[in-house]
């Protein structure tokens, strides 16, 4: 499975965990150099599952909160934990 954005493959694996309807890759199949953290916002602050989006960087453009991962997944969510999804203008096929 592949997560992509203008072309390029951002995230690229085999191992692919599926949860609330998201695929999640695990950290290791990620471009991370192409991912910055963004500031958190109020509605993040409260998920549970300590929330941390990331804007996707690709040939100098910018895809904000495309990408995210949980920093402290509940018992319910410890199947995507150090794992990425993705949404909005990043296309995972």
């Amino acid at each position: 499975m592949r997560a992509i954005v203008d072309g390029e493959v951002v995230a690229e694996s085999s191992d692919v965990v599926e949860c609330q309807g998201y695929q999640y890759f695990p950290r290791q199949a990620v471009r991370m150099e192409w991912l910055q953290k963004t500031a958190k916002t109020a509605d993040d602050l409260t998920c549970p599952h300590g929330v941390q989006f990331y804007d996707v960087i690709v040939a100098g453009r910018r895809h904000p909160r495309a990408a995210w991962a949980y920093e402290a997944p509940q018992p319910q969510m410890r199947q995507v934990a150090d794992r990425f999804g993705f949404w909005q203008d990043v296309e995972v096929k």
